[in-house]
């Protein structure tokens, strides 16, 4: 019976794949954190936005500060693991944020307090993800009837899970996720095995992302139709020289723009 409907699958996905060649031939390769989740915000700009709207008492230098620590702290440390969600995830970061404005004495606060003003940023910031990914799911399920998808992402082991709780498993043929792979962004290598992984030309495929440097530039280099959804960067640098091929503000601008591509 398992075998049945493993091959009714497999069989489903072929015919997709083939429709979808057939209608438009482009695959797209989308980025997570910060294009699907924040609308082309910085995580980092997301997280003081929140900060200033809950009247947490800190300056943006010392959140910056604590904001980079966290996530130095997440990169070197296992302390998200593949079955959190994104809402332990998201508790975790606050934490160590909260941990580091506390210990530099930037945030007077006891722990009651502390974990007050925790919850109510953990609360407020869910809401927000949660809205922008339901409009990201709009347009994922649009584009999904007329192209093969997938996932390129800088995470932590957990994305599958993230993409479960937030509905958007079904979207993506295929996840290339750094922690799985041991490839990040901006090594463009991290691209080419989702390319591979689709068995598609570098030249048909889209990549779609917020970060001009870890998703644009690496992308463009393989030989990759590139897309910047160009929203508040961390800082307002800006490129000398752009190579992407059309930025945009908001992805519902994508189904037009793809229309002008002429797949090989």
């Amino acid at each position: 019976m398992n075998k049945e409907l493993n091959d009714i699958s497999l069989i489903t996905k072929r015919t997709h794949a083939t429709q979808c060649d057939e209608e438009g031939g482009l695959t797209l390769l989308f980025d997570f954190g910060g294009t699907l989740d924040t609308a082309g915000c910085h995580w980092g700009k997301f997280l003081w936005y929140a900060y200033k709207r809950n009247g947490i008492p800190v300056t943006e230098e010392q959140f910056r500060e604590a904001y980079v620590h966290a996530e130095r702290t997440l990169g070197k440390q296992p302390i998200i693991q593949s079955h959190d969600t994104f809402l332990s995830m998201l508790t975790s970061k606050l934490k160590l944020e909260f941990e580091y404005l506390v210990d530099c004495g930037w945030l007077v606060a006891d722990k009651v307090e502390a974990e007050r003003m925790q919850r109510i940023l953990l609360n407020d910031i869910y809401d927000k993800v949660k809205a922008n990914i339901a409009e990201s799911r709009k347009v994922l399920s649009d584009l999904k009837k007329h192209y093969r998808i997938g996932l390129v992402t800088n995470f932590y082991g957990n994305m599958s899970v993230v993409l479960e709780e937030f509905g958007l498993s079904s979207y993506f043929e295929t996840i290339t996720e750094s922690a799985v792979v041991g490839v990040r962004k901006p090594d463009s290598q991290i691209f080419n095995i989702a390319v591979k992984s689709m068995e598609v030309r570098h030249e048909n495929v889209v990549v779609i992302g917020d970060s001009y440097t870890k998703d644009i530039l690496p992308a463009h280099e393989l030989g990759c139709h590139t897309v910047w959804l160009k929203g508040e960067g961390w800082t307002s640098e800006e490129p000398t020289t752009c190579v992407a091929d059309y930025n945009i503000k908001n992805l519902v601008e994508l189904r037009p723009i793809l229309r002008q591509y002429t797949p090989l």
